[in-house]
């Protein structure tokens, strides 16, 4: 249930607190008072359009607060941890803020959160009922929906919602498949001409960059070999070399050895740096025999290298990799045309199981909603029938539709409210009184299935009066059992049976006029009773009829 209220520099509102009680709430006021303003701030938690015009002083920013008490609601939860909010079956907490150039934040248990998620929340917390919502009764989405809530089907639903994604999955591949196909067969001819192209050029990875460095070398041929020379001969080719100097080194280091003290080990060391520059030699040596300035070395470089460069600026590519990418791309979509038809016929098949699965499951689910439609069909008209409505006749018409995401059915309401008449579309039959007072009998019914804490309706009495506004308020009463009823209404006949009545006016400060609210004494309560009846002027006789309604 919500448990408390607050709004604050909103519209007319400079500061309200309003702490709802279980049952059946009423809120009653004069036109203009401010009712409307209420449910409006209370409406912008359920993720409605923030405006700057509703910020009451420029300086501050507008705040419309509301707590909750859920208890163990699982869908709730599973909403809270997926982003990342902090779970209290206690206490919910949903904020508001819109600054005054009209841009606002949401809070969820003081976690800011995007208006979707805050909606989402919402959602599972209060249903607000207008009049304006009446007309969602025409709606046949809004039909398959109560039938769906009151059909237990939401197991199926799920699986029904699996199969479906895979079956839409299924035909999505198989098209894209399918294009792709006749496109390659549309330019199968060239595809298989530059394929060839780039098989037979046997292209390796890093075959470029070795090739470029084998070119750099060659044409500077010349200069390498030339310092290639000197450094042999430094180490070994030289009348004086490196070679023949740590020879000579050693043999009078060895001599050394015995004599000094500080010597010892030095041979040792000498004996392993000729070693070393013997390798070096050795190595520079086998470099120098490799290279040779045979012309037709750098001829097939730059030969290889212009084909692979004439490629890249074929293909639009800057390398090798992006090359051979491209051939086995190619090869894959040759591979598509000449094993396409096997693919095509696997995926058909595919996707016809998939839309079979998901067909199976909507019949099942359609089985279930055509019972539920005889039940509720039944269940409305008797709930309707006190309401003075006692010609009402109730269809629920469910026709076999193509697969869609909502299964195989196509639901329509058909109601008829005089004798002798064919159920026609509520749309083009029923007044608004009438379509209220549906509503109404809609909402207590799948009361019980709702897995919602609170509801308000707002002024869904509004074109009845006696004993109809009576019954509708017994009923709104009826609903209160179950979850917590807000009801906004201008009838005492219903305001007689809140347990708890709250009333809304409009106040003068020294600067300018407010709205309030305040929860009325039995005495007051009384009293509002006996203005809603008689008007303005309350004598003791409206009094006594007040305190008839309320029993008391």
């Amino acid at each position: 249930m919500i448990e408390n209220l607050q709004i604050s520099n909103y519209a007319l509102i400079d500061k309200v607190e309003i702490n709802f009680r279980p049952g059946f709430n009423i809120i009653t006021g004069e036109t203009g008072a401010g009712k409307s303003i209420m449910l409006g701030a209370l409406s912008l938690l359920l993720g409605g359009r923030a405006d700057a015009k509703v910020v009451r002083d420029p300086q501050e920013k507008s705040v419309i607060e509301a707590t909750f008490s859920a208890g163990e609601y699982p869908q709730l939860q599973a909403i809270c941890r997926n982003n990342d909010i902090e779970w209290d079956p206690a206490h919910i907490i949903l904020r508001r803020q819109i600054a005054p150039g009209g841009r606002s934040r949401a809070f969820v248990n003081d976690t800011p959160v995007t208006l979707n998620v805050l909606q989402e929340v919402a959602l599972q917390l209060i249903d607000i009922h207008s009049q304006h919502q009446n007309m969602l009764l025409v709606s046949p989405p809004y039909q398959l929906r109560v039938i769906d809530s009151l059909s237990g089907n939401g197991e199926r639903m799920q699986r029904f919602a699996d199969a479906y994604n895979a079956y839409r999955h299924a035909v999505k591949q198989f098209h894209l498949t399918r294009r792709s196909i006749e496109q390659a067969r549309d330019e199968e001819e060239y595809l298989r001409y530059q394929y060839q192209q780039l098989a037979d050029a046997n292209l390796e990875p890093g075959e470029q960059e070795t090739l470029e460095r084998e070119r750099e070398v060659l044409i500077n041929l010349a200069d390498i070999k030339e310092s290639l020379g000197r450094v042999l001969g430094a180490l070994g080719d030289g009348e004086e070399n490196v070679d023949t100097l740590l020879k000579t080194a050693t043999d009078e280091a060895d001599s050394l050895s015995d004599l000094l003290e500080d010597a010892e080990g030095i041979p040792e060391r000498l004996k392993a740096l000729r070693v070393e520059c013997r390798d070096i030699y050795e190595t520079f040596e086998e470099q120098n025999r490799r290279l040779s300035a045979d012309p037709r070395e750098i001829e097939a470089v730059e030969q290889r290298l212009s084909e692979i460069y004439d490629l890249q600026r074929r293909f639009k590519v800057d390398s090798v990799e992006a090359l051979i990418e491209i051939r086995d791309r190619m090869a894959e979509k040759i591979k598509s045309i000449d094993f396409g038809d096997t693919s095509l016929h696997a995926l058909e098949i595919a996707a016809k199981r998939a839309k079979k699965d998901a067909l199976d499951i909507a019949r099942e689910i359609s089985a279930v909603r055509r019972s539920t439609a005889t039940e509720f069909a039944r269940l409305l008209k008797e709930r309707a029938l006190p309401l003075g409505m006692k010609n009402l006749q109730v269809e629920i018409a469910v026709k076999e539709t193509e697969l869609t995401a909502n299964g195989i059915d196509y639901i329509e309401f058909l109601f008829s409210f005089n004798k002798n008449q064919q159920p026609m579309p509520v749309g083009s039959t029923a007044s608004g009184g009438e379509i209220s007072r549906l509503m109404l009998s809609i909402k207590s019914i799948v009361a019980d299935k709702m897995q919602l804490p609170a509801i308000v309706f707002d002024e869904v009495d509004t074109g009845v009066s006696g004993e109809v506004a009576n019954r509708m308020g017994e009923m709104m009463y009826g609903i209160s059992r179950n979850i917590q009823v807000i009801a906004i209404t201008h009838l005492p006949q219903v305001a007689a049976q809140g347990d708890a009545h709250f009333k809304v006016y409009k106040e003068d400060t020294d600067t300018s006029t407010v709205t309030r609210i305040r929860e009325l004494s039995a005495d007051e309560r009384v009293g509002e009773l006996a203005v809603m009846l008689s008007g303005a002027a309350v004598n003791e006789a409206a009094r006594a009829n007040a305190r008839s309604l309320l029993g008391i």
